[in-house]
């Protein structure tokens, strides 16, 4: 074959066989609440109705610490925690002015040592 017959082949072949994405197969990379309320229900036996109520629960909690500025620990994930950011300067992007970006706070999460060593 030619270089050129080659190069033919490879486009129509690439054209014949699109590369497959997770999302193209049906499959996501998130984790939605309905998901994880039915792990919860089939790994604990509770009805899903039970599982949702202790999943829903259990977020409500931990909004509600972190809302309070504390830190909420989950053993074998890692630890959501609020922290200050310090008042900046900042660049507008458009026109390149100089903008005060006020003092604030953002969520942090850091992961836990034994989940980072099983990835």
């Amino acid at each position: 074959m030619t270089k050129k017959s080659t190069k033919a082949a490879a486009k129509t072949a690439s054209k014949a066989a699109p590369a497959k994405t997770a999302k193209a197969a049906g499959e996501s990379n998130k984790v939605a609440k309905t998901q994880l309320v039915d792990m919860v229900a089939e790994k604990t036996g509770l009805t899903k109705k039970q599982s949702e109520e202790a999943v829903s629960t259990m977020l409500d909690a931990i909004v509600a610490a972190v809302k309070e500025g504390k830190s909420v620990g989950l053993p074998g994930l890692g630890t959501l925690s609020v922290r200050a950011t310090a008042a900046r300067t900042g660049v507008r992007p458009g026109t390149s002015e100089k903008i005060q970006i006020p003092a604030g706070k953002k969520l942090a999460f850091k992961a836990a040592t034994t989940l980072k060593g099983s990835l």
